[in-house]
């Protein structure tokens, strides 16, 4: 019987991963080229993965909630008609045979797999899968840690979620009688006095009987992770700068109704924002690079990444590739399209991939400054604060006075590994200048 391996797809640059969401079909149940048999999620993004022919689920090789990693097999389907075994709670069910037929040929590459071991307890805190191979929530495993739970304990609970899986309900119930005569969570051997010492821990929460425990989602949990790796990868600086944008102000609100008359779409100040940083990057475009070990990668492209927040809460960041073919116009157009695919979750892996340098627009929310955290592989990211009307000194023919400028704050974060505070400074105080200096007789 010829089986075809169906691999996770790559999904764009830097994705390495995907997080299963749901599976579409069942094993044993028949499939047609191209039919979504499984939902996927990666770095933000949820997508499907379709059959790539005709035929029937023989064995879906992962489960909801585990990371998969790209090209690792996730499912084996058959051609349709051909005896196919399908493992059941019952033991086996044959599909029927239809006549044999010449062995076809994988149309995916098939890596060696490599197995997977079963995770235990270690060093006193719970993993994902016990030496049973129960499978454990995050959820679970934060209550007990929190509550100090062995994985011997943990063990021993009778689950009622499905397949018997341990769930908030039935550790809560567990944990008023969790010392009647069960073993305690083995000690960690002393180490001896060379060993390398641990990693810093998070520390442990003990919620009260009022506290509400809320598991994050997982675009939260993704988000999480690419913060904290973000810090610990790059040593973050900031520069501020303050600009003068009254001219940039004056010029948007004169001709923001004529460009919706005339292109159906609103003018806002992103789009400005976007083609000032894409000035700047031309003429200093060693902010646009990424680092690989001791190699520095000079990126071509200027593709600039936006953070866009969505109506859970969460941020994503699509990237606006080649930025600096748009003219205004153009880049007003791109901009509405990614913020409104976004809020509608209709992205897709290549519209959040690829971006060399990222902007966020702290002011939305009416903060006047932010110190933003680095996107990775980049090495700079730009907020910008709310634009406010300040009293400001102005120099005029006559001598110094006293009006009213709109103002907005710029900061500049960027890893000092590579990009120094002349370069980081210059770069802000430069996006400034351009805004700074706008045409009030430009056409939009």
């Amino acid at each position: 019987m010829a089986e075809l391996e169906i691999l996770l797809p790559k999904m764009g640059e830097s994705v390495a991963e995907a997080t299963i969401i749901k599976w579409l079909k069942e094993e044993g149940e028949s499939v047609e080229m191209d039919e979504p048999i499984i939902e996927i999620a990666t770095d933000k993004v949820d997508s499907e993965v379709p059959a790539p022919q005709d035929g029937i689920l023989v064995k879906r090789m992962c489960e909801e909630g585990d990371v998969v990693q790209v090209g690792q097999i996730i499912a084996t389907i058959s051609a349709e008609g051909e005896a196919t075994t399908v493992a059941t709670g019952n033991g086996t069910a044959t599909q029927s045979e239809a006549p044999s037929a010449p062995a076809q040929t994988p149309v995916v590459p098939q890596p060696a797999p490599t197995a997977t071991p079963v995770l235990v307890e270690v060093s006193g805190s719970i993993t994902k899968n016990g030496p049973s191979g129960k499978f454990y929530s995050p959820l679970v495993r934060n209550i007990a840690k929190a509550e100090g739970i062995s994985m011997a304990q943990l063990e021993s609970i009778g689950g009622t979620g499905r397949e018997g899986r341990v769930t908030k309900k039935d550790i809560l119930a567990f944990v008023p009688n969790k010392g009647n005569g069960v073993a305690p969570a083995p000690v960690a051997p002393p180490q001896p006095a060379s060993a390398p010492k641990p990693a810093a821990q998070a520390p442990i929460v003990m919620p009260s009987g009022q506290d509400e425990i809320i598991e994050m989602d997982r675009m939260r949990k993704l988000i999480a992770d690419h913060m904290v790796m973000s810090k610990k990868t790059s040593p973050h600086v900031t520069s501020y700068v303050e600009a003068d944008v009254t001219n940039l102000v004056m010029w948007r609100n004169r001709i923001k109704d004529q460009f919706f008359a005339r292109e159906g779409e609103k003018f806002t100040f992103t789009p400005i924002f976007i083609e000032a940083l894409v000035q700047a990057i031309k003429e200093m475009p060693m902010v646009n690079i990424q680092v690989d070990g001791n190699n520095i990668i000079k990126k071509k492209d200027i593709n600039i990444g936006m953070a866009a927040a969505l109506p859970s809460g969460n941020l994503i960041v699509p990237v606006i590739h080649n930025a600096d073919m748009y003219n205004l116009t153009g880049l007003a157009k791109k901009v509405n399209d990614l913020a409104t695919r976004a809020r509608a979750n209709k992205l897709t892996p290549d519209d959040i991939s690829g971006g060399t340098y990222t902007i966020t627009n702290v002011g939305t929310f009416g903060n006047v400054m932010g110190t933003p955290i680095i996107n990775q592989p980049q090495v700079a990211i730009m907020a910008v604060g709310a634009i406010r009307k300040m009293p400001a000194v102005i120099e005029t023919p006559t001598g110094d006075a006293i009006a009213i400028r709109h103002k907005m704050f710029l900061s500049h974060a960027y890893d000092h590994r590579v990009v120094d505070g002349a370069l980081g400074g210059s770069f802000v105080r430069k996006v400034a200048d351009i805004l700074e200096q706008w045409d009030l007789d430009r056409e939009p």
